[in-house]
């Protein structure tokens, strides 16, 4: 297949909460077209701030940000700015990810370590208006979409409860989930409670036993360089 042949002038929006992605990502996309403008955003509020500010071509996202999940993320940007597509790159590489992140509107999913020229030739056919998914993924979304699997299926969380459960698993402490995602500690305990009642289990042990054998987050590590033919890799 020929790849996607790349606009010549392209404004692109970075959101990612690790500074080192964004700085790596910068440097590639920078280097991949000189027409292309590229601005970077922390979280998903300042990324709507500056969609409301400037006009972009399309937005390059993370799922998993403090203060708005990037799925949350996704479903405003498609109701608020129509007009700009949206590529989602994660950490991620479970299908449940994707199918929520095409579900909200984004035209595209690729995972952070996709090789560099792949990262470029999704921003290239969602930039044109086509749908991009990581290979590899394209096949097991689709048996996601047509023929779901029995037992305890991520599928009965909201995107909500999803992103609290990767938190857990994560290791993190609920006032700390509450802090950054501007809950009370009563309702992330709530939710908290839900996804346990959901999944069938009946401790917070289970729960990151759960997580953990469905891939769901992995334990927070500090920022690192990536190697130069991958895209960066950090957060989710």
């Amino acid at each position: 297949m020929t790849p996607p042949s790349r606009p010549e002038s392209l404004r692109i929006l970075l959101v990612d909460d690790h500074a080192v992605v964004r700085q790596g990502l910068m440097r590639l996309l920078s280097g991949a077209n000189e027409g292309w403008e590229i601005q970077e955003a922390a979280h998903g509020f300042e990324a709507l701030d500056a969609l409301r500010a400037s006009a972009f071509d399309l937005v390059v996202l993370d799922l998993s940000m403090p203060r708005m999940n990037g799925f949350d993320l996704v479903r405003r940007i498609r109701r608020d700015h129509p007009g700009v597509f949206v590529l989602v790159l994660t950490m991620h590489s479970e299908e449940q990810y994707a199918v929520r992140a095409f579900e909200a509107g984004a035209q595209g999913f690729v995972t952070k370590d996709s090789a560099a020229q792949e990262l470029l030739a999704a921003v290239a056919q969602v930039a044109g208006g086509g749908v991009y998914i990581s290979t590899g993924l394209a096949a097991r979304v689709i048996q996601q979409l047509h023929a779901p699997q029995p037992g305890p299926k991520l599928d009965l969380l909201s995107n909500r409860e999803l992103d609290i459960l990767q938190r857990v698993v994560q290791g993190q402490k609920l006032t700390d989930i509450a802090d950054e995602l501007h809950l009370s500690i009563k309702t992330v305990s709530t939710h908290k409670t839900h996804i346990q009642e959901k999944l069938g289990l009946d401790s917070t042990a289970a729960l990151i036993r759960f997580g953990l054998e469905h891939q769901v987050g992995s334990p927070s590590l500090p920022d690192q360089p990536q190697r130069p033919d991958a895209a960066p890799a950090a957060g989710g």
